[in-house]
């Protein structure tokens, strides 16, 4: 019996954990979710794309690779 007490006690220690240490953030709204779901997309995609260019040697390959990171570029900052 002692121990069921024991665990509850455990249980009701870590509910309460996260509402001590962390800050609330207000909630977004969906324009703003949907403008950080494609700023996580578009970072993603130029990730991707410096890695290409990185491992390119063709010159044709990596200039195309360059014109879509500085697309990618172009996007991000109309975001922000």
């Amino acid at each position: 019996m002692a121990r069921g007490w024991e665990s509850k006690s455990v249980e009701q220690q870590q509910s309460e954990m996260p509402d001590r240490g962390q800050p609330t953030r207000p909630p977004l709204s969906p324009e703003q979710r949907e403008r950080d779901r494609k700023r996580q997309g578009l970072l993603l995609s130029r990730i991707h794309l410096a890695r290409q260019l990185e491992a390119s040697e063709n010159p044709r390959h990596r200039e195309m690779l360059a014109q879509g990171i500085a697309e990618l570029d172009r996007q991000l900052s109309s975001l922000e």
